[in-house]
């Protein structure tokens, strides 16, 4: 029995891993990869044909988890996709909206082509992909065990991050031997707004365990909504624009949310137009009407006042791209869209617009991966290049990450501490510096973890053996925090193995550690005096 970890180790998009256990193979997420050398990634397949896997679980519907199953359509993949049943609701309008997209961009890029006598471009898949993807596509209940494969059995349970999100469970027969992975899939905030509570899981041999935000944590929710009507107050006082790049699955829902609640709660805004520009988010909203029952306590008590959580006063929803357009118009106004990192979609429009206006916010209330023009606004670049044009960035810009769906360390952390089996945690789905903190946070826990490479497999056993929980890395500009840490981890570590009666080699090499890191917190020290 074998997990390899195909994707978002080291990295937060592009979600997929390998189970084979005897003659079955299993992936678990298939997703679109955001940000640096993002083409090169999506368009790589496994490192075996598509039609051998036997089935695909899905964990939800995100695109970063689930945007590239078409492409194994596509390639010759026919067995069956598992999911929750909003998930499969959700991937239908999901998918069919990127292979929109996808289309479109090679049409443009084929015309660019065309000019320098280069060949035409070829989107990752097409229409009649997703249409033989969603043939593919099984709902599972929750809690609900079933076999998908000759020795895998897996069972859904509620990751709470968003609607249809799931943790799997696994359990692994081959030969009489047996082992469980849980893959937390992304997990929600122990004190959810919109969804229900993660579900609490007490027994395995591995845990896969996102690390989004694992090395920080949140504003609670109530700093988050009044940071939130904060920013809206002056905003409306200065006559200006809000732009809010957001996932249109479970964030813009989320934001309308705090919309209502702001209107009844304050009375304010319900003059002030809220543009909701995303046909997809028009018919995400519906699936969402749909399953109310999956909602946390907070949302059905709104619900049972008759209250409709996504539809406060103002309400604008926007199809056409000339009615996108328009907004350009309109001065003072709430403009809600995709896509979430600003990597793409009708929000790029819209800052280009309006991002050089001091009078003007954007906020960003989910997370911006590396390389996407959310994160180098987020991280203060001045001067961008938005669809085309130069633009000098003088809006304010805001970070609320306490309206997002993933959990924090703390929260992490405490559904972690739920499993009495000791098992390895594989920490993925986190930025290294993000990974490599919440690794440390669960070595202080008394859990063991480690970090997979990318492509990393590992031999799964009924006991996972003690894994070195160092994460060696050759560190850049910028990456002094990581190095203390790992120093930190080592320091720890030589405590445990050192013997007290060390021969003169091994005291010789931690004596000139000693001087190294003397020297470096001398010239660390003087260089701050002399600034």
């Amino acid at each position: 029995m074998k997990l390899t970890v195909l994707g978002a180790a080291q990295e937060v998009t592009g979600s997929c891993y390998l189970i084979e256990c005897g003659s079955s193979r299993v992936i678990v997420d298939f997703g679109i990869y955001q940000g640096q050398d993002d083409d090169r990634k999506n368009s790589t397949l496994l490192p075996f044909a598509p039609g051998e896997i036997d089935a695909v679980l899905l964990t939800h519907a995100h695109m970063d988890h689930s945007g590239r199953i078409p492409l194994l359509a596509r390639n010759g993949f026919s067995g069956r996709i598992w999911g929750t049943l909003p998930t499969v609701e959700l991937v239908d309008i999901l998918w069919r909206d990127s292979a929109k997209l996808m289309r479109e961009e090679a049409e443009w890029r084929t015309k660019k082509n065309a000019r320098k006598s280069l060949p035409p471009a070829d989107p990752l898949y097409r229409d009649e992909d997703v249409d033989k993807a969603l043939k593919l596509l099984s709902p599972a209940s929750y809690d609900e065990k079933i076999d998908v494969a000759e020795g895998v059995a897996v069972r859904f349970r509620d990751a709470g991050h968003i609607l249809g999100s799931a943790i799997i469970e696994m359990w692994l027969d081959e030969g009489g031997k047996q082992v469980k992975v849980v893959f937390s899939g992304d997990l929600g905030p122990q004190k959810t707004v919109m969804e229900r509570n993660p579900a609490i899981i007490s027994q395995a041999d591995y845990v896969l365990i996102e690390s989004t935000y694992g090395d920080r944590l949140h504003r609670s929710n109530e700093e988050s909504r009044q940071e939130f009507r904060a920013v809206y107050r002056k905003a409306m006082e200065d006559h200006g624009k809000i732009y809010i790049p957001s996932f249109v699955v479970d964030r813009a829902q989320r934001i309308l949310y705090e919309f209502a609640l702001l209107q009844d709660e304050e009375g304010m805004g319900g003059d002030i137009p809220i543009f909701f520009d995303s046909p997809l988010g028009v018919k995400a909203t519906e699936i969402y009407k749909r399953h109310g029952s999956l909602f946390s306590s907070e949302v059905q008590r709104y619900l049972n006042q008759g209250k409709d959580p996504f539809a406060p006063d103002g309400l604008r929803y926007v199809q056409s791209a000339d009615e996108s357009k328009k907004i350009n118009e309109v001065k003072n106004s709430v403009v809600i869209a995709g896509s979430g990192m600003a990597n793409g979609g009708r929000i790029v429009h819209h800052l280009k617009h309006g991002i050089w206006n001091p009078m003007n916010d954007v906020v960003f209330v989910g997370y911006q991966a590396v390389g996407t023009l959310g994160r180098r606004i987020v991280e203060g670049e001045k001067k961008l290049r938005i669809a085309g044009e130069e633009v000098l960035v003088r809006a304010a810009i805001h970070t609320i990450n306490g309206f997002s769906a993933h959990g924090d360390r703390d929260d992490l952390i405490t559904w972690a501490k739920n499993f009495t089996t000791s098992p390895l945690f594989l920490v993925t789905h986190g930025e290294p510096e993000s990974a490599d903190a919440f690794a440390d946070a669960l070595d202080v826990e008394g859990m063991r973890s480690v970090v997979p490479e990318p492509g990393q497999v590992f031999d799964l056993v009924a006991e996972a053996p003690r894994t070195s929980s160092v994460r060696r890395r050759t560190a850049g500009k910028g990456d002094t925090g990581r190095l203390l840490s790992e120093i930190q981890v080592l320091l720890r570590d030589a405590r445990e193995t050192m013997p007290k009666d060390a021969d003169e080699s091994l005291l010789s090499l931690l004596r000139s550690s000693k001087t190294l890191l003397e020297t470096a917190v001398e010239k660390a020290s003087n260089e701050q005096e002399q600034r």
